[in-house]
């Protein structure tokens, strides 16, 4: 099944599909989120936005705006 990041659940592994293009695209793909990368979902704040991923052994926090734009599938 194929989801935008922002909507999947927390302790989700996902592998990415696509990112769309645009700066924050550039700029995810920059940071290593790439078509084929795993990533973890391990939290949300309160209101859902920053969401704490962990990919290629780092951890990132992303904008809802920014998950929004990587399509993973779960």
């Amino acid at each position: 099944m194929t989801v935008s990041l922002d909507s999947a659940p927390i302790g989700t592994r996902a592998r990415v599909k696509n990112i769309s293009d645009g700066n924050i695209g550039k700029k995810l793909m920059e940071m290593g989120i790439v078509p084929g990368t795993e990533i973890f979902v391990e939290g949300m704040a309160p209101l859902g936005d920053p969401i704490k991923i962990s990919v290629r052994g780092y951890k990132l926090a992303l904008r809802k705006n920014e998950a929004k734009r990587i399509l993973a599938e779960i």
